[in-house]
């Protein structure tokens, strides 16, 4: 797509950012592509599909990384071809960004990166549009420092992902001021990443856990401070997902959890 983040931000409510943690099989990732896009199209949700090609920050040395770069990234450019919708996916190296920047539409920056310059350099020289997620020790505000590494590097589509705070050794919180506080300190579209948001890192067993249950909870939050867009992943089957699937919103839930989320945004639209 030309302008991705015009797209993204054609509706009269909030965009939506899912798809699987990691590209598993190419039939998996058109199930789950085609049904949430019904879905979106129905209730007028501009919607990306997102999928990491490779999981570079795994815990443990044995956990699953990815099917192959060049299999996993040519299902993402399947996928948008055949429903005609952006793509997402994380990078974490400089020369990843040119590379993913042929089959996707979106570069995501993971949390955890948010502050190398050149990684955020060489995502913005590509000309697609940068996702910056927070890094779990940073202040809302200070996200307004890569937004402007991006855009001093010709970056013109930029927006900015809160996934909560580190909250002692093994959980995150969510400071539902940060929405706000990014919206203006950055000038740009900001997105609450909810699955995420609810992982439980660095369990002793060097597998993420997570809190799914209370995902409609910090969704319903998010549109209700203003939140332009919502990220989550979502599988058929979390319990089989070969990463993350511990915070994963099961596929089957998606459609009411979204209707419950356009019916808040509505809402909230009659108080401006």
């Amino acid at each position: 797509m030309q302008n991705t983040l015009e797209y993204l931000q054609s509706g009269n409510g909030f965009f939506l950012l899912a798809g699987p943690c990691v590209i598993e099989g190419e039939q998996m990732a058109l199930d789950i592509a085609g049904e949430i896009d019904r879905t979106c199209r129905r209730l007028g949700i501009p919607f990306a599909f997102k999928g990491s090609y490779r999981k570079a920050n795994r815990s443990r040395l044995d956990s699953f990384t990815g099917i192959g770069d060049e299999k996993a990234l040519a299902i993402l450019s399947r996928v948008g071809s055949e429903f005609n919708v952006p793509t997402v996916t994380d990078i974490h190296e400089c020369h990843e960004a040119a590379m993913a920047a042929e089959h996707v539409d979106i570069l995501q920056i993971p949390a955890f990166l948010c502050r190398q310059t050149d990684l955020l350099v060489a995502a913005a020289r590509t000309g697609k549009m940068v996702n910056i997620k927070k890094g779990q020790f940073l202040a809302p505000e200070s996200m307004r420092f890569a937004v402007e590494k991006v855009r001093a590097a010709g970056g013109t589509q930029v927006a900015v992902t809160e996934r909560g705070t580190t909250f002692g050794y093994g959980d995150l919180v969510v400071d539902f001021r940060g929405i706000p506080l990014m919206k203006q300190s950055c000038a740009a579209p900001v997105i609450m990443d909810i699955t995420h948001s609810l992982q439980q890192p660095n369990q002793t067993s060097g597998v993420t856990g997570g809190r799914p249950e209370l995902i409609e909870t910090i969704a319903r939050a998010a549109i209700a401070t203003g939140a332009d867009g919502i990220f989550l992943e979502t599988h058929r089957n979390p319990a089989e997902a070969k990463s993350d699937g511990a915070n994963m919103l099961p596929l089957d839930r998606l459609e009411k959890l979204l209707e419950h989320l356009c019916a808040l945004r509505d809402t909230v639209n009659t108080f401006k």
